[in-house]
Order: C-alpha cells, then structure tokens, then sequence
C-alpha cells in the first residue's frame, strides 16, 4: 500500500454491477461512525425502477446514506448513491449533476460517467474502486483516474462474484492495487485517516 503513503484523498467512487449490492455491504459496513470521507457509488439498476439502495444501506452502515440530487453539494461522511435511470456526474464546483443523456456501456447510471467527471473534478485527490459486475463499464472511468494522479483500486477477481468487470480494468490500465474486499476496507480507513 506503498502507493497511498503520502496521497490526500478527498473522495472516493466506486463502481459495480452483478453482484455488487453483496460487495459493497461486506465492503461498507465495517467502516466506523467517525469515517469522513465521502463516498459516491454507482451499481448499475433496472430503468424504470425505484432504487432501494439507500433503505437497503442507511440500517447496515454508521455513515449517513442518501440518493444523490441534482445541484447537491458532495458533504463528508456520507455515502452517495446514483439514482435509477439518470447519469450521476461530479461538477468542477464538487456538486452532482443529473442527466438523461443516452447509456453508455449499456448503463444509465454509469460508472465511466461517474468516475471521468470525478476525476476532473478532484483530480489527484480522488479514489476510485471497481468491484464485481458483468460488463466493461468503470474501465474507461478509472483509467481517466489513473491519468488525472488519482488513486485507482480493483477488486482481484479471484474474489469478485463476476470477474468481467474488474478483468476488464486491469486490461486496459494498470491500477495502482489490485485487492480483497477486506484489503480495501483496510485501505478506506487508512485514506480516511490521511484526509484531515
């Protein structure tokens, strides 16, 4: 974990697909009431659908929970979900924006359009995380993190329930750790720690 000894990491997305409810429970619900860093995740949904993730979330985890609104100012402490059927970007000005725009890797919301506009917008100090899921979607997303000096995490897919989407990132970019939910747990409270 070399790699995040001196890196300030004011945010962290993080990406997933079939299986990813189960991930980002194992993943999430360890972490502590005092963690401050915010989160902003993306799990691919069926259109048309009400999302459940935040009544699903906000009694497992000790950090707040809520469905990102457009306009909304990203706050600490605080796990953002995108919400069915609309794209979920991060502004210069580290507020959401929503929109309909057509889906990209088949996905609305993606994770590419997620993690691209939040590496623009944080730049060096961003994390970004892809779990387990079935399509290539989040590849393009962290690979413009890696680029913009971010700090880029893969699930090892060794573990993932479906290996396709973390296999996919490591083809295309080289992330800066390959680990076990367990292991990025761990890192999150290290990141979080490194952010005051």
């Amino acid at each position: 974990m070399q790699a995040t000894k001196e890196q300030r990491i004011e945010a962290v997305v993080i990406g997933a697909s079939a299986g990813g409810v189960h991930a980002l429970l194992a993943l999430l619900s360890g972490l502590p009431g005092s963690f401050r860093l915010p989160i902003v995740a993306v799990l691919h949904l069926p259109e048309g659908r009400d999302s459940l993730l935040v009544e699903i979330f906000q009694h497992r985890l000790a950090i707040a929970v809520r469905e990102a609104a457009d306009k909304e100012s990203i706050a600490p402490a605080t796990l953002y979900f995108a919400g069915s059927g609309y794209h979920l970007s991060v502004e210069m000005d580290r507020s959401f924006s929503l929109s309909c725009e057509a889906p990209v890797n088949y996905s609305r919301p993606s994770i590419d359009v997620l993690m691209e506009s939040a590496a623009d917008a944080y730049g060096a100090s961003l994390a970004g995380i892809l779990l387990t899921g079935a399509n290539f979607d989040g590849a393009a997303g962290l690979a413009k993190i890696r680029q913009q000096g971010g700090l880029t995490v893969v699930q090892d897919p060794a573990e993932a329930q479906v290996a396709t989407m973390p296999q996919a990132a490591i083809r295309k970019l080289h992330p800066n750790l390959i680990l076990t939910l367990d292991g990025i747990r761990s890192l999150l409270l290290k990141l979080d720690g490194n952010s005051c």
